[in-house]
Parts: structure tokens; C-alpha cells; sequence
């Protein structure tokens, strides 16, 4: 089976030794995605972070061939739990119909002292 490694242009360079996203096969997985932007912003604000990461996420999802709709699987990682209802708008217009599973937890750090939501994705899709 051929495995697929993508480095997304545009996107923050990985902190680790990581890519965006891989496929093998017809399955995708999205590495996580916090809300910082390629140049180093990082807004204060979660639910800015989240659209960042968002954005960021269907990029590398695309990237590898998936498109909203194939995602089967998402995790939203968050340090201020409470602040779950203001990222909600955004995945619900994000995947509209298609709802995939999903699990939110909360986190007591991210990489960043700055960063307060990520999230990664998995999909299936059909070559």
C-alpha cells in the first residue's frame, strides 16, 4: 500500500517531526491543528484560534484528497472547556449535514502557553 506524506503550503511548519496530514489508502488522518498562523499569530481569542485551525485543517484535508464531508472522526482538544459553545457555529457550519464522530476534551496545556484549542481529523474517501 503507498503512503501519502503532506507538507500543506501555507501552513504553520510542524513543532515536531510530524506532517499535516498522511493517506494510505482511502484513509486520511490530519494531524493536530492548533490556531496559529504561518507567520507565528496566535490570537488570544478561542474562537479565532479555532477558525485558524479550522482553515488550517481542511487545507491539509484537502490536501490529501478529503473534503469536509469524508471526515468520519474529529477531536477537539480545548484548556478552557467552557468555552466549548463558542466553537460550536464554526463545526456545524463547517460540516453542515455530515456530522462525523467526534470527542472534546480538555486539556490542562497545548505546545504553546498561548494556544487554548486544536484539532485533528480522520476521513475516509474513495480513490
Amino acid at each position: 500500500m503507498d503512503i501519502e506524506r503532506h507538507m500543506v503550503a501555507g501552513q504553520m511548519m510542524p513543532v515536531s517531526r510530524y506532517c499535516h496530514s498522511v493517506r494510505a489508502g482511502d484513509l486520511i488522518w490530519v494531524s493536530g491543528i492548533v490556531g496559529m498562523t504561518a507567520d507565528g499569530e496566535i490570537p488570544e481569542d478561542t474562537v479565532a484560534q479555532f477558525d485558524i485551525a479550522l482553515a488550517a485543517m481542511d487545507a491539509c484535508l484537502r490536501a490529501a484528497g478529503g473534503l469536509p464531508e469524508t471526515v468520519t472522526k474529529v477531536q477537539v482538544f480545548m484548556t478552557d472547556i467552557s468555552e466549548r459553545a463558542a466553537i460550536n457555529p464554526a463545526r456545524e457550519a463547517y460540516f453542515g449535514e455530515h456530522r462525523p464522530a467526534s470527542t472534546l476534551v480538555e486539556v490542562s496545556a497545548l505546545v504553546d502557553p498561548r494556544m487554548t484549542v486544536e484539532i485533528e481529523c480522520m476521513a475516509v474517501v474513495a480513490r
